[in-house]
């Protein structure tokens, strides 16, 4: 379109207009014009603000879209409440972000803009499940977690409410896997008597278990064997499998390789009959073939199988239980069972008490189960029931909650524990410990003259001097982490450490004095005071004669000790420390008697049964000191 031409008049015209206007705004009054000035600011000030809540609202949009609806999502295991993970419970995100901001006046402001472009989602009542009643009877803290149910029968009872649970869910495949060592026969007998109270049980607990629940049966050593060729409805037939397993005496119990053969045989349930499927291992060790542990572990959860295990509480920071067993002619040996440790690798140093029953403390509980097994529990949303606990001391579970061992992956274990100098020197200083065979000192020595005296003392005097080097090597992979110790927060590893520092220490202090009254003894031997007295027994004292830098370390060594007694009462590691603090760490020479081969004599000639018990102790001594078998 053409432009309108502009002539020489029509801005004459326009400049003129202009003229009357200035002159018409000058003769305005100066209180309209300021009433103009101020209304202008006003409506720009008014701008201002509008252009600001929208700002504001969009920032809470955004963060609205980016929240994560689990985040806010009840835990069922935690919170004390039915239903819990149901729809009524689940909070819209609109809810969710109001339960974020409610306890601050400016973002509840925020929130009710938000409100104005958010849409409410409520929950539809009818869309609401029943909660089962195993949900409603169920004590379970967290899913993993170790739980000591009371025994065999009472891990059977838990055991038939998670099968009450599944049931309720949806049909369900139950697979029993039973370790076939010797050792674990009477829990076999024990679970087979049991199986018709579980049936009985889901009865109560209004379940249907015809149709619906499949069970299958199956064993492993060395090998694993399929006792049900296909899951079946019969309990009897379960029954009569379960008593027909056969013990194996190998001594291998791959249980890993076993959780995985099962569960691809019949995944098949899982997949094609879309059914819940729980496997349940029956054993009382920790499994020979742990390097299985994540083929098992990547296919069950794949597949959301939960696994459980009925098993034994792994012994505190070792690999293997020490026990008698008695063989079928009556003799007793010393017998082995791996049943540890409840971590990745063994977290306790490996060291002996000198002059001391360790009694108890050989065999301790940690109230956890073993690493591996627990683990396949944890990452499968299963559990690990405690069916016996060790032969030695036990704890209360509650206390020890607060020690849970850490089931992460063995490759986050390790770099975890090399990033931090404390762990890390903790765990060397345990390998070096485990390698290690750390001797025992001699503490009686028999000696009717000086000449005999100095030979004992020069024989008992040469595991000590190996002794010596050890504990300098432990000391100086040890102190590596102490700078970093007050960094440590977890309770597990400060009760590991100062333990370990205390433990150390102590028996440098007392190697250093064992050297020192042995050699003197050696260059001017004592002389007995009474008449009947034949050898010479070094016993604790509170003293420490073997100068000022001993003594230093023996103070420092009872402040580590007594910190773990005072920091972790009730614990493994406050009981070891309490042993340790028990003797003194100096030595003092005591006379002593035994008897001499007249003596001896002299009471087979009065006593017939003498013989008799002689023998019968040489035998057990004998028997004791083979090498033992493995159970």
């Amino acid at each position: 379109m053409k432009p309108k031409a502009v002539s020489q008049f029509d801005i004459n015209e326009s400049v003129s207009q202009s003229s009357s206007k200035m002159k018409s705004v000058r003769d305005t009054p100066a209180w309209v014009i300021s009433l103009v000035a101020h209304v202008a600011v006003l409506l720009l000030l008014a701008s201002m603000t509008r252009i600001t809540i929208f700002e504001t609202q969009t920032d809470i949009l955004s963060s609205i879209e980016e929240l994560d609806p689990d985040e806010y999502k009840f835990d069922s295991t935690v919170v004390d409440q039915i239903g819990s993970d149901s729809d009524a419970n689940k909070l819209s995100l609109s809810q969710q972000a109001a339960t974020q901001v409610g306890n601050e006046p400016q973002k509840q402001t925020e929130q009710k803009l938000e409100e104005e472009f958010l849409t409410v989602e409520i929950p539809n009542n009818a869309e609401i499940i029943e909660p089962s009643e195993a949900e409603i009877l169920e004590v379970v803290e967290t899913s993993g977690a170790t739980e000591h149910a009371g025994g065999v029968e009472g891990a059977i009872d838990r055991l038939s409410l998670e099968i009450a649970g599944s049931l309720k869910e949806n049909k369900t495949l139950v697979i029993w896997l039973f370790d076939v060592s010797p050792s674990v026969s009477k829990r076999r007998d024990v679970i087979a008597d049991r199986f018709e109270n579980v049936y009985k049980q889901l009865g109560l607990l209004k379940v249907q278990p015809e149709k619906y629940l499949k069970t299958a049966v199956a064993s492993f050593g060395a090998k694993t064997n399929i006792l049900t060729p296909d899951p079946v409805d019969d309990i009897q037939s379960i029954v009569g499998a379960i008593r027909e397993i056969e013990a194996d005496k190998s001594g291998d119990e791959n249980v890993f390789s076993a959780v995985l053969t099962v569960a691809k045989r019949w995944s098949s349930y899982r997949t094609k009959q879309r059914r819940n499927m729980m496997i349940i291992v029956v054993t009382d060790e920790a499994g020979t073939d742990q390097n299985g542990l994540e083929a098992a572990l990547s296919f069950t959860k794949r597949y959301g199988m939960k696994c459980y295990v009925v098993g034994n509480a792994a012994p505190f920071g070792r690999r293997i239980v020490k026990m008698p067993w008695e063989l079928p002619n009556g003799d007793i040996v010393t017998a082995v069972a791996e049943q540890g440790p409840e971590t990745v690798v063994p977290e306790r140093l490996q060291l002996p008490f000198w002059g001391l029953p360790s009694g108890d403390l050989d065999n301790m509980s940690s109230a956890f189960g073993p690493y591996a097994l627990t683990r396949l529990c944890a990452e499968t949303n299963g559990l690990y029931f405690v069916a016996a606990d060790t032969p030695g001391k036990t704890y209360d579970p509650a206390v020890m909650r607060n020690y849970r061992p850490d089931y992460s992956p063995v490759r986050r274990y390790e770099m975890e524990a090399r990033k931090d100098p404390t762990k890390s020197a903790l765990l060397n200083t345990a390998l070096i410990s485990w390698q290690s065979n750390m001797p025992t000192p001699q503490l009686t020595f028999p000696a009717s003259t000086d000449n005999e005296l100095r030979q004992v003392i020069t024989e008992a005097q040469k595991p000590v001097a190996l002794l010596d080097g050890k504990l300098q090597e432990l000391y100086a992979s040890l102190i590596v982490g102490e700078k970093n110790r007050p960094n440590l927060r977890n309770l597990r590893w400060r009760a590991s450490f100062d333990l370990a520092m205390g433990r150390v220490l102590a028996m440098r202090v007392r190697a250093y004095g064992y050297n020192t009254v042995l050699a003197e003894m050696k260059a001017t031997p004592k002389t007995y005071e009474k008449k009947d007295s034949n050898m010479w027994l070094l016993k604790g004292n509170p003293e420490i004669t073997s100068g000022p830098a001993v003594k230093k370390l023996a103070k420092k060594a009872r402040g580590y000790l007594s910190r773990v007694v005072d920091n972790h009462p009730g614990t493994p590691w406050a009981d070891l420390a309490e042993r340790e603090l028990s003797k003194p760490m100096g030595w003092v020479w005591e006379e002593g008697s035994m008897l001499t081969a007249k003596q001896i004599e002299e009471m087979r000639k009065n006593n017939p049964q003498f013989d008799e018990e002689q023998r019968k102790q040489e035998r057990r001594r004998r028997n004791l000191a083979k090498p033992p078998i493995k159970i």
